[in-house]
């Protein structure tokens, strides 16, 4: 049996991962870090240190049903034991209020091999905000030529 080149097993957790969000899997969800993970969410504070998975799971509390996650346009570049993703991830679904999401982020997403294995040691995710003073998060963009 062939063994996975790094890109492709980089591809295949990206993609592992977007379903365990999907899925709401906050346990899955925990596997893809290293211990010392820190990353750049969407909420504040400006980082995080570590998995919490209690407030994952918290997150997952607030939507109806499963969560669309689409990680699109990925690219991933492999260097030793180093590995980056990025891409532009598409996020859909409903939340208990009723509110409608359909929203698009960016993401950069950093490996490292750990014996025989890639784990997650950063994110960041985010959104562009307009930048005619109003300081307002850019929610309203689609991928288009750029």
């Amino acid at each position: 049996m062939a063994v996975a080149s790094p890109e492709r097993t980089i591809r295949d957790k990206v993609s592992a991962w977007a379903k365990t969000v999907g899925s709401k899997d906050a346990t899955a969800a925990g596997r893809f870090f290293d211990d010392d993970v820190v990353t750049f969410d969407l909420a504040p504070p400006l980082q995080h240190k570590g998995f919490d998975r209690a407030a994952l799971e918290a997150w997952f509390k607030t939507w109806k049903g499963p969560i669309g996650y689409e990680p699109t346009e990925v690219n991933v570049a492999v260097d030793g034991d180093l590995a980056v993703a990025r891409s532009l991830d598409h996020m859909t679904g409903e939340k208990t209020d009723g509110e409608k999401v359909d929203l698009w982020t960016r993401s950069t997403v950093c490996f490292r091999k750990v014996g025989s294995d890639w784990k997650v040691f950063h994110v960041h995710s985010s959104v562009p905000f307009y930048m005619d003073g109003s300081f307002r998060a850019a929610v309203d963009l689609k991928p288009g030529p750029s």
